[in-house]
């Protein structure tokens, strides 16, 4: 007999619905506070975005002028190199942050005493304000500071191209490294005694226990570790604008944006590029969801 669609009954359809406004129900004082906190700015910013700077005048409608100055016009140039640091930036502080919160992780996770206070020490970095600890780095990196004390040197580190793009790498994995070792250490955490045991009965040494039970088995919080410090330093500020105002090559599209449409009070062209640097950032988060296989909704789409 061939196959006959069976409808649900109602039944069951009525608890579904039920759970459906209930949760609805709960979400919704959170989607208001969303909706005021990031809705309201940004539908702001795409207004001011099309229309001509208050400095020249009084504004007018210019449509999409403001996009296409910034993305092949008259200021592409300034545009596509403040992207390209941020982007720079985002690869190898994500990149360095993961290597070394994994180290710290796996270092926390061996801990037979002490795991409490070790936890404690790694935390203050994250637990300390960007701008302070910033200004804090901005001392050591003087001429006459601890860094070139240490080195023997005596290096102008915010003076040129490549040691302050060094040095604003070395802040904000000092900075943010923590993070990420906590969140692998709380992947780490859940991963079974027993199968390590079972690995190590079988002969497997611990490099091929690590990349054979650890990494599969920690890939979970590597994509949420990864995929906020991705964001997180997509919108790159306080680092840059404290140490080096983005002189030498340290200028990224959030430090940008604020230079123009405050600093010059570009507010027009500057809610433009605020309105790219978001859509940048949702569509890499995007990507980085649909490629690793992260879903918001469970397979039954309930």
């Amino acid at each position: 007999m061939p196959d006959v669609a069976v409808a649900q009954p109602p039944a069951r359809r009525a608890p579904r619905r039920a759970q459906t406004r209930s949760a609805f129900g709960l979400l919704l004082p959170t989607l208001i506070v969303l909706g005021l906190v990031i809705g309201y700015p940004l539908a702001l910013a795409v207004n001011l975005s099309l229309f001509s700077d208050p400095i020249a005048g009084v504004p007018r409608f210019v449509g999409p002028d403001n996009y296409t100055r910034a993305l092949w016009g008259a200021d592409a140039g300034r545009f596509w190199s403040a992207a390209a640091t941020t982007g720079g930036f985002t690869l190898v502080v994500v990149t360095l942050e993961l290597t070394v919160g994994m180290a710290l992780a796996l270092f926390m996770q061996q801990l037979k005493r002490g795991r409490a206070f070790a936890r404690v020490c790694v935390l203050v970095p994250w637990a300390v304000p960007t701008a302070v600890a910033t200004v804090l780095w901005q001392w050591m990196f003087s001429t006459d500071g601890v860094i070139n004390a240490l080195t023997g040197q005596e290096i102008l580190w915010t003076g040129a191209e490549g040691p302050a793009r060094t040095a604003v790498v070395v802040i904000d994995v000092w900075k943010t490294a923590p993070f990420v070792a906590l969140l692998l250490l709380a992947g780490l955490q859940l991963i079974p005694g027993e199968v390590y045991e079972a690995a190590k009965v079988d002969g497997a040494g611990a490099w091929r226990r690590f990349t054979r039970i650890t990494l599969p088995m920690l890939a979970p919080a590597v994509t949420v570790a990864v995929l906020f410090r991705v964001l997180d330093a997509l919108r790159m500020y306080d680092v840059p604008a404290i140490l080096t105002n983005g002189a030498n090559g340290t200028t990224t599209l959030s430090l940008l944006t604020q230079q123009l449409a405050i600093g010059q009070v570009r507010v027009g062209y500057g809610s433009a590029l605020s309105t790219l640097t978001f859509l940048l950032i949702f569509l890499v988060a995007l990507a980085f969801i649909k490629a690793t296989g992260a879903r918001i909704v469970d397979k039954e789409g309930t």
